[in-house]
This record gives structure tokens, sequence and C-alpha cells, in this order.
């Protein structure tokens, strides 16, 4: 019997008693009806609380600015927001004075006003993601609870905040965490619309302030999804009246004054917003290839799994359990479908647009883990050792991929100087043999904390020695400190074909849109190129190369007049 499951323990914080967690229609109101499973003498002992708060904080909020702003995406949004912040004008966003309307305008507003708290930082832009991805566990551990019990809730809380995609977009200065979180808390309100015969106003009010929220995150995409996911549910599941439930009109009423006033203000601000917002950055990006971001149909399957890693192996263990229960007759009844249908239809609904980026299924991986966190959890009572396989495996993982950073391969290739490698290689390594040992040992719940644990603690190194050494790399913060250092305002700095990476995150850091340098346009003192010009061109205009800064993908050349 693992450390989670004494009967008899004295800390212990939470029990849920036994009962149906099938969907019965006790009532032929309530469309869905869940409660809690079977729970027998499943304990959570005291000592997991602390474990758990440490978890979410390492794998979520730590080191939000250990690592400057990236991509063209980041510094851009982070602009925007600062613009909001600066000029009081919370209406139309604007990068660099001109109106901007690719996406709505609630993570300008987050992050604009965490700049006014905390100060423009790499911090207060990315902490409206990382207070998403929060709402995001807290509404999956809180349905799953409700759904499967206490155990299922614990895998949840374990699992969910250490996948790699809640950990990347926590951590990312933009609106998709936001958008994914707030569709999950609907999703969470949506199932106890269902399971009651008649819903208060405190749950209706709820649903329309997070799906209207939602709007404001990224725009009428989470309608379609939110709709869209409950109207394949209802099909399966026969239920063909509980859709008329989200048209209550307290409902209607309160997503409607959520999400409308500043998309009618914006748009009588500025004639243009309908038409570039809605079908420019709506319509266009989903039909047509517009904005160079085709990828094939099947181009979201290894996105999830990356997103699912390090529990990968469980989501695929899963997979056939899950084919099963669709023969089921009962299983239509059963919370998990509902679930499946947040899951899934993301998923299919983006695989056939002509647009795709890996942010796009986010709202799909809350559902997938809240469904991975059950399997797991009635796995362990009836089919242990396929619990303790996938375990094992996953921790032999831990050494293929912990053992060449040891030797310090990570070093050689130039991504990592020897001892960080040496240091993160090491923990991988560690933790991988302790989580193979504790597998031999049948002992599933304390391998999958330490699962948990290393996870955790690769943040915590990767925010100490491994981001700040990727930082001057792939983040255009080194090189701007670097000529503030001589030119604290820039003045006298142009590019000149430089990569949309380094160009927006140096105007950010700059505060301003630096100029582009063509011939007879001016002498500044520092350009800075992605392009290495010949030597009688630097001949000619008097230049001399400072510095080649490598980046990931490409040089930044920064010369200076002589």
């Amino acid at each position: 019997m693992s450390v989670l499951q004494k009967p008899h323990s004295r800390a212990t914080v939470l029990k849920t008693p036994s009962a149906n967690a099938r969907l019965t229609r006790l009532d032929s109101a309530a469309p869905i009806r869940s409660r809690a499973s079977e729970e027998g003498d499943f304990q959570i002992p005291l000592w997991s609380v602390p474990l758990i708060l440490v978890v979410l904080y390492v794998c979520l909020f730590s080191g939000l600015g250990a690592l400057g702003l990236v991509g063209p995406d980041e510094p851009r949004y982070a602009a925007i927001a600062r613009a909001m912040a600066e000029t009081g004008d919370w209406i139309t966003p604007r990068l660099w004075g001109t109106p901007w309307f690719e996406k709505p305008v609630l993570y300008y507003w987050a992050a604009g006003i965490c700049m006014r708290l905390f100060g423009v930082s790499e911090f207060a832009a990315r902490l409206p993601s990382a207070l998403a991805a929060l709402l995001a566990v807290v509404a999956v551990a809180w349905t799953a609870l409700r759904s499967f019990g206490v155990r299922a809730a614990w895998f949840s809380l374990l699992m969910l905040p250490t996948s790699v995609a809640m950990i990347g977009f926590s951590r990312a200065a933009s609106p998709d965490m936001l958008f994914a979180g707030l569709l999950t808390a609907s999703m969470a309100i949506a199932l106890e619309i269902l399971q009651k015969p008649r819903p208060g106003p405190g749950l209706r009010i709820a649903f329309g302030f997070f799906l209207g929220g939602a709007v404001l995150a990224k725009g009428p995409a989470a309608i379609v999804l939110a709709g869209g996911a409950t109207l394949v549910w209802a099909a399966l599941s026969r239920q063909w009246l509980a859709p008329f439930r989200f048209l209550h009109p307290l409902i209607i009423a309160v997503f409607c004054a959520t999400a409308l006033p500043w998309y009618v203000l914006c748009a009588l601000r500025n004639p243009d917003f309908l038409r570039v917002f809605i079908w420019q950055h709506n319509f266009e990006r989903y039909l047509t290839p517009v904005f160079e971001h085709r990828q094939p149909f099947w181009y979201y399957g290894p996105i999830l799994l990356l997103a699912a890693v390090p529990w990968i192996l469980f989501l695929i263990g899963a997979f056939p359990d899950a084919i099963r229960k669709w023969k089921d007759p009962g299983y239509r009844d059963s919370p998990g479908l509902l679930f499946t249908c947040w899951t899934v239809f993301p998923l299919v609904f983006f695989s056939l647009s002509q647009s795709k980026l890996p942010g796009y299924i986010l709202p799909a991986v809350p559902p997938l883990f809240l469904l991975m966190g059950n399997w797991i959890s009635y796995s362990l009572l009836d089919r242990e050792k396929t619990v303790l396989r996938l375990v094992g495996w996953t921790g032999a993982f831990f050494l293929l991929f912990g053992a060449p950073s040891l030797v310090g391969i990570g070093a050689s290739t130039g991504q990592m100087d020897w001892p960080e490698a040496v240091l993160i290689g090491g923990v991988t390594f560690t933790i991988g043999v302790i989580v193979i040992i504790l597998a031999f040992k049948k002992q599933p719940m304390a391998a999958l904390i330490a699962m948990a644990c290393l996870v955790a603690s690769v943040v915590l190194a990767a925010n100490v020695v491994l981001l700040p050494e990727m930082d001057s790399r792939i983040s255009a913060r080194s090189l701007a400190q670097k000529l503030e250092s001589g030119d604290p305002t820039l003045s006298h700095v142009a590019i000149y074909r430089l990569s949309r990476n380094w160009e927006f995150g140096l105007d950010f850091y700059s505060n301003r849109q630096l100029p582009e340098w063509t011939e007879g346009s001016g002498e500044p003192e520092w350009i800075l190129s992605g392009t290495l010009p010949d030597q009688q061109f630097l001949d000619r205009y008097k230049m001399h190369m400072e510095d080649a800064i490598p980046g990931n993908r490409d040089l930044v050349f920064v010369f200076h007049r002589y």
C-alpha cells in the first residue's frame, strides 16, 4: 500500500465517500448528475498539500523573467499592453501608434494592469498567462473531484501543471493561456449546470462570465469550441434538449455584458475593426493560408503528444481503454463523454483549418489531463501492472535523456555550457533511476510523485542555469542592454534586413520602433543586420563589425561607424 493509501493516517485533509460516478438520469430535467467514484480508503495526507503548492509555484510561476521576450509575438503583445498602460487608452490596441487588431483586448488589459502594478518587465508581461494556467488547473481539479473523486483530482493536480504545454504557455506573453484557462473554467461550470435539475443563478452568471472572457481573450472561436463540443456531446448522449440550458436569458445577458462592450466601443472608434479582426484574423485565417501557417492535417497529433510530456506514455496507454469505452452502451451516461468531446472537438476543428499554430489546441489539454487522471485513478485499482509498466518505461526515457547531458554532450552541441549540461542531466538521470526503482518495488504512487518532482527540479535548474545562458541567443534583451550602455535612448540605432524575432524584440526593449536603414537614409552610429555585407559595403559606409550574436536560427551582426 502506498503512502497515499494509508487508511488510518491522521494527517488526512480530504476523503470522498463512495458514490455513483455514472451520469444517471435521476431527474428528467437534469441531463447530467455526476458524483465521485468509489474511493474506498483512499486518503490524501497533509504533507501532500505543500507538495502540490510547490509544484504549482515552480511549474507555473517561477522564472517568469529568467528569459527575455522571444519571437515576434511576445514583444509585440507586450508592447501593445505597455502602450495601453502608458496612454490610458484601454479600447484601441496600438503597436507603435498604429491600431493593431490581430487579437482582442483581454491580454492587453491584464498585462497592462500588471505593468502598472509591478513595472514594465517580462514578469508583468507573462503573469496573466501564469494566473490563467492556475485557473485551468484549479478548474480541472475541481471537475475531477466532482466527477471521479479525490484520487482523480489528486492525479490531475500532479500531472497537468507538470506537462510541457502548461509549463511552456504559462510563460508566454500571449492570449493563448488566457483563452484556454477561461474555456476550461467554462467547461467546469457547464458540467455543474448539466448535473442540476434547476441550475441556480450563480452558475449561470459564472458560465456567461467565463465564456464572455474567453471571447475577449481570443474572439468568437470560444463560442465555436464550447458550442461545438456541447452539441457533439448532446448528439452522442442523445440529450437533445440539454444545450438549450446554455441559452438561458441570464447566461446570454451576462455573456453580452462581459464580451460585447469592448467590441462595440472599438468598432465605433475604428471603422476598420470588424473587417480586419472578424474577417481577416478569423475567417481568412481559418479558411486560407494567408498568414503562412499551413501545416498537414495530422499536425496536431504530434503536437498533442509533445504537450503531454512527460506523461506521454500514459496518454498512449489510456487510448485502447478509451476505444473500449466507446463500445460500452453505458458510456454515454458517464462524465467522461463530455470531457472527451471538449478534448476532441478543438483537435478536429483546428485540424481542418488552413492556418495551424501549436497554441490553437491548448484548450484541449486540460480536459485531456482530466481524462488521464481518471484513467490512472481506476487503473491503479484493477490493472496496477499496466501503470507500473508505463512508470518504468517513463523512468527509462528519463535515463536516455539525462545520460547524454550528464557526460556533457549537450555542451558539445553549443546549446549550453558544460556545468549546466551536467546539472540538468544529473537531475534527470537521478530521478529516472528513482522512478525505475519505485516501479520495480511496486510503488506507483511514489513513482508518479517522483516524476512530478523531476519536472519541478528541471524547471528550477532551467530557470537558474539554462534560460540565462540561452537569453542572448534567442532574445533581444541582452543586445538591447548592451546598446543602451552607450546610448540609453538608442536614437542612433537602425536595423537592416533583420529577422522579425529580433526586430520586434529590439523595438520592445528600446521602447520605440527602430528605423529600417536604407542607402541614403542617413548615417546611424549602429546598424543591426541579419546579413553580412561585403567589405566594399563596409568601407563605403565607414562601418566595422563589433559583434556577431549567434541566434538559434540566424545571426545578428552589430556594426559600428568609425
